[in-house]
Parts: C-alpha cells; sequence; structure tokens
C-alpha cells in the first residue's frame, strides 16, 4: 500500500474497513447490522449495512463509519439495527460524550434534538431527488462566498458580462455586519453591470435550509447567541437591498452542478480544497439528493495520532488533510517557518516555493495526493460518481498537477476497481463555469 513519505502513520479508513471486512466474513460470530440516518420531515433514510463481531475493533470502526454516514448524508436521527454493542457505543458517544459536536451540529441543522436509536427491524432505504439549477434565461447575479476571497458574476442569457474577485476576511470577522456589507456591495457592483436582476444565485460555504444558513463557517467567529437571526437571514435581507429573488446553495453541491453543466452529464461529485474541503454530488438523474456532504469532518485517517481539527475537536478528518491546513501542516513537519501570517498567505508562499523546484513542497503536494488517492474509494461507498472534479487553491497550478498525479497512481494501486474519472476542474473553466451554475439556481 502507497503511504505518504512525510506521514508513514497515515491509517486509510477504507484500507482498516476492507481488512475489518475480509476478516468478519470468514468469522462464524458475525452478525447483521445497519446504521441508519435521516431527519425528521424528510421521507429520505440512508442505510449502511454490514457484519461485525463483537470486539473493540468493530466499535472503533462502526463509530468511524456512523460519523462518515452523518456527514455525508445529514441527519438527526442516527439508527443501529442488530448489535446492542454498537447501539450502545454510539449513545454514549453521541449523547453527551465525545462526539456531541456532531450531535449539537445536526440538532442545530435540523432544528430538533439528536436521537441515537436502537431498531427492531432493519431500515429500508428511501431516496431523494430534486432538480437545481439550469435556468440561465434573463439577468441573473451569481456570487460564491469562499473563505479567503468573494466573487460575483453578472450573466445575461447564460454569458457571463461581468465578473470579480475580491480578498476577504470572513473567517475573522466578529461584526456580521462586515458580511452583510460585503455581500451587498458584491451585489450591487454586478447589478450595475445589468438592466435589471432577475434573481440572484448564491453558492456558499455551510448548511443552507430554505435559503437561511443555519451553520456556516464564514461567519464562525460571530456571536450565533447575539446575532443568530441576523446571520441565518443575511443572504434574503441581501437580495432584498437590489429588489431580487435569492437561492442559496451548498458551494459543494453548486461546484458539481457547475461540472454537470459542463459535461452534460450526471453522477458528478465535486471536491473542493481550500480554506476547508467541501463536497457536493448531482446524481444520475440531474439532481440534488439533499444531503451534507460535509467532507471537511468526515474521518479519513484511523491513526490515534492523527491532527485534530480545531472545530469539531475531531481526529483524521476531512479538513486537516485536503485544504491549505494540510499544506501548512506538512510543511512545518518537514522543518519549513513561513514567513506569511495568513493561512492564505502561507499557501500560496508553498506554491511558489514549489514553483522555484523546492522539494519538501513537491514532497507534501504529492503526500496529500496519497491521501486523496485513499480517500476517493472511501467517498465511493456513498457516492454512485462516475466524475470527481477537483477544484479550489490547493489544486491550483503545479501542486494540483502533483496531487492528480499521485492520487491516480494511488488508485491504480490499491484500488484498480475505482473507475470514475478524476480530473481537475480549474481556471477559466471555474471561474464561469461555477458562475453560471450559482446565477442558475
Amino acid at each position: 500500500m502507497i503511504l505518504p513519505v512525510s506521514d508513514k502513520t497515515f491509517l486509510p479508513m477504507i484500507a482498516e474497513w476492507r481488512a475489518y471486512e475480509a476478516d468478519v466474513a470468514a468469522s462464524p460470530q458475525k452478525k447483521m447490522y445497519a446504521i441508519s440516518v435521516s431527519h425528521g420531515g424528510s421521507e429520505e433514510v440512508c442505510v449502511f449495512e454490514g457484519f461485525v463481531r463483537a470486539d473493540s475493533r468493530t466499535l472503533r470502526l462502526a463509530e468511524r463509519i456512523a460519523k462518515l454516514l452523518l456527514w455525508a448524508y445529514g441527519g438527526n436521527i442516527l439508527g443501529v439495527y442488530g448489535s446492542d454493542e454498537v447501539f450502545e457505543d454510539l449513545r454514549r458517544r453521541y449523547m453527551g460524550g465525545e462526539r456531541s459536536f456532531d450531535s449539537g451540529f445536526m440538532s442545530g441543522v435540523y432544528e430538533a434534538p439528536f436521537e441515537v436509536r436502537k431498531l427492531s427491524t432493519l431500515p429500508h432505504r428511501r431516496a431523494a431527488s430534486f432538480r437545481v439549477g439550469g435556468n440561465l434565461k434573463g439577468c441573473r447575479i451569481g456570487f460564491d462566498a469562499g473563505g479567503s476571497d468573494r466573487k460575483v458574476s453578472a450573466v445575461v442569457d447564460g454569458e457571463v458580462v461581468y465578473s470579480e474577485e475580491v480578498l476577504w476576511h470572513p473567517k475573522t470577522e466578529s461584526d456580521p455586519s462586515y458580511h452583510f456589507r460585503e455581500i451587498v456591495t458584491a451585489l450591487r457592483t454586478a447589478a450595475s453591470k445589468m438592466p435589471r436582476v432577475d434573481s440572484v444565485g448564491v453558492s456558499s460555504a455551510g448548511v443552507y435550509v430554505d435559503n437561511k444558513a443555519m451553520v456556516a463557517s464564514l461567519f464562525l467567529k460571530v456571536d450565533r447567541s447575539r446575532y443568530g437571526a441576523f446571520v441565518r437571514d443575511i443572504y434574503l435581507n441581501a437580495a432584498k437591498e437590489i429588489g431580487a429573488p435569492v437561492t442559496v446553495a451548498n458551494d459543494g453541491d453548486v461546484t458539481a452542478l457547475a461540472g454537470s453543466m459542463a459535461l452534460g452529464e450526471g453522477r458528478v461529485l465535486g471536491i473542493a480544497m481550500g480554506t476547508s474541503e467541501a463536497a457536493g454530488y448531482i446524481n444520475a438523474e440531474g439532481g440534488l439528493n439533499g444531503w451534507l456532504s460535509e467532507f471537511a469532518f468526515a474521518p479519513v485517517d484511523l491513526q490515534s495520532g492523527a491532527p485534530a481539527d480545531e472545530w469539531s475537536g475531531d481526529y483524521g478528518v476531512g479538513s486537516k488533510y485536503f485544504s491549505q491546513d494540510a499544506v501548512i501542516r506538512l510543511m512545518e513537519r518537514g522543518g519549513y517557518r513561513f514567513r506569511g501570517e495568513t493561512p492564505a498567505a502561507k499557501l500560496a508562499e508553498a506554491q511558489r516555493l514549489l514553483e522555484e523546484g523546492d522539494p519538501l513542497a513537491a514532497t507534501v503536494f504529492s503526500d496529500i495526493g496519497v491521501y486523496l488517492g485513499h480517500a476517493l474509494p472511501l467517498y465511493a461507498r456513498i457516492y454512485d460518481a462516475a466524475h470527481i472534479l477537483l477544484l479550489g487553491r490547493v489544486m491550483s497550478g503545479r501542486g494540483g498537477e502533483l496531487i492528480l498525479k499521485r492520487c491516480r497512481e494511488v488508485l491504480a494501486a490499491d484500488y484498480p476497481e475505482m473507475t470514475a474519472e478524476v480530473s481537475v476542474f480549474e481556471g477559466e473553466r471555474v471561474r464561469v463555469g461555477q458562475a453560471i451554475a450559482a446565477a442558475s439556481l
């Protein structure tokens, strides 16, 4: 198995999962179990089925699988069938234990208490699908709220007539009036380039329900106890400033939509590697499933000393492996001391070193490709993807080339059953594609 040069203790979750399945398949003590994820108000139930046996290895892996399902699908009801040991362990962890961040997050998103339920019958999967985007008629604004820059485009009958990118610092600002002012400024700038505004489409990191920001990392420093209602309705109120209706979607879903529109196909998984890791999925019918796809909190590394995410406190999750934080962490682990102060500046510094032929930088970006090569088969257990599109600042330039090259080598060597086409979605194709996709919401 190929491992990162700078992280030899990396333990791919998918490798451990496959090894466990092979061991349990030959065990006479195995029994069937299932984990389901759902939420009130939805008919969809997402289910994983497998076999387990009663030992500590089972509980460790089942907890990671449950967390992966929870952050991929989203829900406030975690169901367990067939294993009292797994049920009791998950209930302890999520109901006041070390997974309290996860249960609290889901309670906030779905505005209902989090539950871990013991199921007496095997749950059956029920899927949902709804169409988004694709409406390009008229004068439309596409706004993309990134963690380090905000992008806005004016789109007239599918043609981008104006586009701009402006640096901003939403994750370090505690006053939400800063965010509101920046958003309104961008919308007004785009509106000034068209005779009218028929609609606004917003692509933004976070979880959105009815165009309201339920949870969003852009407002990480904002005191939600004081400004909760203001933050929740921020895009609705910003659109009112220019007198247009608005549709808000997770940036990962908009990325996947942009890729699907460019390819003219469904079954597209988009993964954005920038300030964190975002994802979105367009299914075979060309629609969304309504899933969270918050890969930043989805586990990928099972090593005991894996780095911890600052927000959730959990270890081995995507935000530390597929973002600018991953570049910074591995560069510093190799002995480099950055001159830049912000994460974005440090990423740019590492990319500049790579262009200059620095061997440490080359190793770092190649190792992120190894991480990715082991993560994509894990994601493939949940997403039926024919196309996997990679984008974001980490994937730009020479670094993105090294990541993609090494990722493909890992897939070919360790996971030859993977058939999805993996490619980088970058440059003008991203800027215009993302703008049109957001505007078409």
